[in-house]
């Protein structure tokens, strides 16, 4: 049978529509425009954390620089999974970023472990100079290998003691304590060294844990102490400052190498911008969670922390594969 010739027409137009219609869609279920793209980004933290806002804020800088041709869905909550699960997915390229602390990316990429070793950075300066610097980028590079790119480094602040009984002044003041720790190798190594029991606990059970006397202290940065209400049981806050590792900030290598060079440069860089946000976002948190602290009754201590650094040393004769690399951050000025 010989097909009318509008009934012809109208069938080539409505595949052209289709075919206009469809789009690179990376790590997202939700309908796109035209030549869009839509990436979705993962962080266990909540919707209103520094980390949470800043992977927001370089979505709005993507949507602006692009005309919303290149949009950024952020599930924050640990809606999409924990960050072992994160991790995988981004890896799969099912979810395109990924925010995640370095500490879990050891399983991924093992040079990350070196963030986890005790009193490594003199201060939060130095800390910035060696991740901003050549080391800290061949870290990120490093992580390509794991289908992973590494875009930036976002602050996590410092982990420091707060315990029930007594305060932590000096190493033997924490001799015999029971102390929580992460279920992390080195937090157990770095206990130890101390003289102190190392308690692997649950984030939640750490509240109870204390109240009971389960464990004695336990030890994390200022705005965890205050959002937790572990301060109601835990009255002394020492300012050891014995871990400063940071927040990674990841996109799929397989959403990466699918987009176009020049996408590639624009997701660089917002991603490098959305870094001072996050900052400026912490900075304020620790600052307003410090002074809640104080109001609540909390003891700030501020300890000398060279004899700390030198009872740990013990723990750095254990990983001989991060020697090379540490004396490469401690050379940093």
């Amino acid at each position: 049978m010989r097909m009318n010739k509008s009934i012809i027409v109208g069938i080539l137009t409505g595949l052209l529509v289709t075919l206009l219609a469809t789009s690179r869609s990376s790590g997202s279920d939700s309908p796109a425009t035209p030549n869009e793209i839509v990436l979705k980004a993962a962080d266990d933290q909540p919707e209103d954390y520094p980390t949470t806002m800043a992977m927001k804020y370089m979505g709005k800088l993507l949507d602006e620089r692009t005309n919303g041709r290149i949009k950024v869905q952020v599930y924050g909550g640990a809606q999409l999974g924990q960050a072992q699960e994160t991790i995988k997915m981004t890896q799969a390229g099912t979810l395109a970023f990924d925010r995640v602390n370095a500490a879990p990316l050891v399983s991924v990429s093992p040079a990350m472990g070196v963030f986890s070793m005790p009193y490594l950075f003199r201060d939060e300066d130095h800390l910035w100079k060696v991740l901003d610097g050549p080391i800290g980028t061949g870290l990120l590079k490093g992580m390509e290998s794991s289908n992973l790119v590494g875009l930036a480094y976002y602050d996590s602040g410092a982990r420091s003691f707060y315990t029930k009984g007594k305060p932590i002044k000096t190493p033997t003041d924490i001799k015999g304590m029971k102390i929580r720790v992460q279920p992390s190798k080195i937090f157990i190594d770095l206990i130890t060294s101390l003289d102190a029991a190392p308690t692997p606990m649950s984030y939640g059970d750490v509240y109870s844990g204390l109240r009971t006397g389960i464990v004695d202290g336990a030890e994390n940065n200022p705005p965890s102490l205050w959002t937790s209400k572990h301060y109601e049981v835990a009255k002394y806050y020492s300012l050891d400052e014995h871990s400063m590792v940071p927040e990674v900030l990841l996109i799929s290598k397989k959403v990466w190498d699918g987009l176009s060079a020049n996408d590639q440069k624009l997701i660089a860089q917002a991603a490098q911008d959305s870094v001072a946000e996050q900052r400026k976002l912490w900075d304020e948190l620790v600052q307003k969670s410090m002074n809640e602290l104080v109001a609540k009754g909390t003891v700030i201590i501020k300890p000398d922390k060279a004899p700390f650094q030198k009872a740990v040393q013990p723990v750095y004769a254990k990983y001989p594969e991060y020697k090379e690399l540490i004396s490469q951050i401690h050379a940093v000025k």
